[in-house]
């Protein structure tokens, strides 16, 4: 019997800012031009953007920039595990690569975001339209914990 290690697609990036669509560098925004930004996240030097059609990273090393583009329809199974302050997305491609996402310095406010983030991808992976409601909440960052 045999068996196969598969590494991650992506280096692991630690997300700790939500940020709006129009604090994205121009570069960014080249990348998700007909479709709506769910919601953007940076690290000290990257950015991962979420579409309602892909998730898009993007790794900046120096001068050397890679990018990531992660079409839903190509991930089978995903997941979200919740600590205190921190929580990690971790996601299973078709092709059995794993891709994990980790967001660190997280308020409560960040956690219902990444909560209603994975819903919707979760929907949309398995051939389901979005809750409309969930989908304007984020389009519109009306993020709150009170609803």
């Amino acid at each position: 019997m045999g068996y196969i290690k598969y590494r991650a697609v992506t280096k692991p990036f630690n997300f700790s800012k939500v940020i709006e669509s129009k604090e994205l560098p121009a570069y960014v925004k080249q990348y998700i031009r007909e479709e709506q930004i769910l919601s953007a996240y940076k690290t000290s030097r990257d950015h991962g953007i979420f579409t309602d059609k892909k998730i898009v990273l993007f790794d900046n090393y120096a001068k050397r920039k890679q990018i990531y583009t992660i079409p839903y329809k190509s991930i089978s199974t995903l997941s979200v595990i919740f600590d205190e302050n921190s929580a990690e997305l971790s996601l299973f491609l078709n092709s059995g690569y794993p891709v994990r996402l980790k967001f660190i310095e997280m308020t409560g406010v960040d956690k219902l975001r990444l909560r209603i983030i994975y819903t919707c991808i979760n929907r949309l992976v398995n051939d389901q339209e979005p809750i409309k409601m969930d989908m304007e909440r984020l389009l519109t960052n009306d993020i709150s914990l009170s609803k």
